[in-house]
């Protein structure tokens, strides 16, 4: 047992805490500490709550969004447009757009983005079951809203290829969004902004 901690079960909650990602060890000694002070059927709900999700959340089978059953809210909303697909990086970025109530389309959740060096290669990823829907021939724009890096342009580019041969128009946020920008941290106003004003996708080369 580290010397600093009176307690190995102190330890033991602090390191774990410490494993998510922005937190240090300071402040997962605050938090395990809040949590310390809680009554215990507090802190028995906020455990619950972690292994629930954990064992019982799904994925949608159509966008591979979260979601309490097979296909999600947004899939199975007939009043969305279910002719427009944006293809996102991840759940946040779904949760990022949906914020800004300027875009009424589905989506496409690839879970991560096209990274040689991090082992993230096109099979790691959400793809092919997106050329699968748009091949069914009911989508007609597919929205690339990906981060403004070089992954995230090389996953355009490869997405690109992909779609050539079907009939469908590929587009781009406006570059309201900086480059190098991660679309959870981009406001609401500027986000929505960049989806209204999307622009065609064009392949440089």
């Amino acid at each position: 047992m580290n010397n600093q901690y009176p307690s190995l079960l102190l330890e033991k909650a602090v390191s774990e805490f410490a494993k998510l990602p922005g937190v240090g060890n300071k402040t997962a000694m605050r938090l395990v500490l809040h949590l310390l002070n809680q009554d215990t059927a507090t802190v028995e709900a906020f455990g619950n709550a972690i292994i629930q999700l954990k064992r019982e959340v799904k994925y949608c089978r159509v966008c591979h969004n979260i979601s309490d059953t097979d296909v999600c809210n947004i899939c199975s909303n007939p009043k969305r447009d279910a002719t427009t697909v944006c293809v996102v990086q991840n759940i946040r970025d779904v949760m990022a757009i949906e914020s800004t109530q300027q875009y009424q389309g589905l989506y496409h959740v690839l879970g991560g983005l096209i990274s040689p060096m991090d082992g993230m290669g096109p099979k790691n990823l959400q793809i092919d079951s997106l050329i699968e829907r748009v091949a069914q021939g009911d989508i007609k724009e597919v929205i690339f809203a990906l981060n403004t890096t070089m992954e995230g342009d090389t996953t355009c580019f490869y997405i690109s290829r992909r779609l050539k041969d079907y009939p469908v128009k590929l587009s781009v946020l406006a570059r309201g969004v900086s480059v190098g920008d991660e679309l959870e941290y981009t406001d609401e106003v500027t986000l929505g902004r960049s989806i209204i004003n999307r622009m065609p996708y064009k392949v440089n080369g």
